[in-house]
C-alpha cells in the first residue's frame, strides 16, 4: 500500500508569501458612492469609505489637505473645483454668467458667498483656477457637499450630489475604528501627504500670503493626538521624497513613532520637490536598481502606476494615430493593448520593497479590452506577477481577487 502524499503549501509570489491587502482608494466604494465620503455609521447614509470597509478593504486610503485653520480635510486635490479658462488664462462663463466647471469634488461653485474665493494659483508648476480649501476655514467646508468627480463615467453615482460633507481626517480614524470594533476585523488607513512642497514653501493663500504648513508634521500630530500610530494599521504615503525622508529621519522619531512609508511613483515626470528645488532626478531614476536601494533607507515599499509594472499602448492607424476602438472619442485604457511586464516587480522585490501599485477600477473606461470586460481578470494578473497590495475604487472587486488568490493556495 502506497503511503499518501501530503499537501505542498503554496504561497503567493508576494514580498513575504502573504496574500495582498486591499486598500480602498478614496474609500474603496469610489466606484459607487462619490470619493472621499463618510456616511452615518450603521445609519442609511453609506459613504464611499463605509462601502470600502464593507467589501472588505483592509485599509481605507484618505488623501490630506489643510484648511485655512490648519485642520487636515480629506479631499483629492487642494482644489475644491476648478474652472475652464482660455488660452490667456481668462475664466470661461456659461450663457448665465457663472464659471464653467472643469472638474469638481465639491459643490463650492452654488455658493454666491464664495464667489470671490475663486482665484488662479500655481499648484506644482501648473497654473489652474478654481477654489482652494487652505482658502476656507474648516466651518466653512463643512457648509459644502461632496459630488461626483467623474460624472460621465459614472453617472449612476451622481444621485448622491449633495449628501456626504467633507470629512476631516478625525472622521475618518473614528469611522476605521467603530468599524473595526463592530466587526471585529483589523482596519486600517493608508493616508497621502498631498502636495507638501506647494504646502510648505510654494504656495500662497488668497490674500498672496505663504501658507507655509508642513503637512507631514501635522499629521503625525493628529496620528499622535487619536493615539493612532499602531504600524500594523497605518502607512504612510506621498509621491514627493523629501517629506518622507523628514518624516523618517525627523519627524517621527522626535513623535517617538515608527510609521511605514511608501514612495509613491508616477509613470512619467518627477517628485515635484525634486523640480522645485532644481534636484535632476526623476520617477524613472528612483525605480533603478540604485534608485530602489535609496528608497528602500526611507521607506518599506513603493506605489507604483500600475503601467510601469504592465505598460499598455493603443494600437495605431496608418497616419500613427491611437485608434479609438470603442468609438466613445477619447483613447482610455478601453483602447490600450497589455504589453509584456517590465522587471519592476522583481526589481523591488530584490531590494526588499513592498509594492502596492495605483489604481484598480472595474469602470469599462479603465479597462484594457485584454481582460474582456472582466475586471478580476486584471487583478488576478498583478496577483499572481506577486504585487502586495493595490490601490482599489471598486474594494468589492479587490476582495474577490484576494479571496480567490488565498483559495487557490493550500
Amino acid at each position: 500500500m502506497m503511503n499518501s502524499v501530503p499537501a505542498v503549501s503554496k504561497k503567493l509570489n508576494t514580498l513575504n508569501g502573504q496574500p495582498p491587502i486591499v486598500i480602498g482608494h478614496r474609500g474603496g466604494g469610489t466606484g459607487y458612492r462619490p470619493e472621499h465620503t463618510v456616511g452615518d455609521f450603521g445609519g442609511d447614509l453609506i459613504g464611499s469609505y463605509n462601502l470600502g470597509i464593507q467589501f472588505g478593504a483592509d485599509y481605507i486610503e484618505p488623501d490630506l489637505v489643510v484648511t485655512k485653520d490648519g485642520v487636515l480635510i480629506v479631499r483629492h486635490e487642494p482644489l475644491l473645483a476648478t474652472v475652464k479658462t482660455d488660452s490667456n488664462g481668462n475664466i470661461t462663463y456659461d450663457v448665465t454668467g457663472k464659471p464653467v466647471i472643469q472638474e469638481a469634488t465639491t459643490n463650492v461653485a452654488d455658493f454666491p458667498e464664495f464667489a470671490l474665493r475663486l482665484t488662479t494659483k500655481v499648484l506644482d508648476g501648473n497654473s489652474v483656477t478654481g477654489w482652494f480649501a487652505e482658502d476656507f476655514t474648516l466651518v466653512e467646508i463643512k457648509k459644502l457637499r461632496a459630488i461626483e468627480r467623474l460624472p460621465a463615467i459614472r453617472p449612476h453615482n451622481t444621485r448622491y450630489n449633495g449628501l456626504f460633507q467633507i470629512p476631516t481626517l478625525d472622521e475618518v480614524i473614528n469611522l476605521a475604528r467603530k468599524c473595526e470594533a463592530e466587526t471585529g476585523r483589523k482596519i486600517g488607513i493608508y493616508p497621502e501627504t498631498k502636495h507638501p512642497t506647494y504646502f510648505a514653501e510654494a504656495g500662497n493663500y488668497l490674500d498672496g500670503t505663504p501658507i507655509h504648513v508642513n503637512i507631514s508634521q501635522l499629521l503625525i500630530e493628529h496620528l499622535v493626538a487619536n493615539k493612532y500610530t499602531d504600524r500594523d494599521r497605518i502607512f504612510i504615503q506621498s509621491f514627493e521624497v523629501s517629506n518622507l525622508k523628514n518624516l523618517k529621519e525627523k519627524i517621527m522619531p522626535n513623535a517617538g513613532v515608527n510609521i511605514p512609508l511608501i514612495q509613491l511613483i508616477d509613470s512619467t515626470g518627477a517628485p515635484y520637490d525634486f523640480v522645485y528645488h532644481k534636484v535632476p532626478q526623476t520617477y524613472a531614476d528612483l525605480i533603478t536598481s540604485d534608485g530602489l536601494t535609496q528608497v528602500h533607507t526611507y521607506a518599506i515599499g513603493i506605489g507604483p502606476d500600475k503601467r510601469l509594472i504592465v505598460p499598455a499602448s493603443a494600437k495605431l492607424d496608418d497616419n500613427g494615430q491611437p485608434i479609438d476602438i470603442n468609438g466613445d472619442g477619447q483613447i482610455s485604457d478601453a483602447d490600450r493593448f497589455l504589453r509584456t511586464p517590465t522587471s519592476l516587480l522583481s526589481d523591488a522585490h530584490n531590494a526588499g520593497l513592498l509594492l502596492h501599485p495605483y489604481t484598480f477600477r472595474s469602470d469599462t473606461y479603465f479597462l484594457s479590452p485584454d481582460y474582456q470586460g472582466q475586471p478580476l481578470r486584471e487583478y488576478e494578473q498583478f496577483i499572481r506577477l506577486g504585487i502586495d497590495g493595490y490601490f482599489s475604487d471598486f474594494a468589492n472587486d479587490g476582495y474577490a481577487a484576494k479571496q480567490k488568490a488565498i483559495a487557490s493556495t493550500f
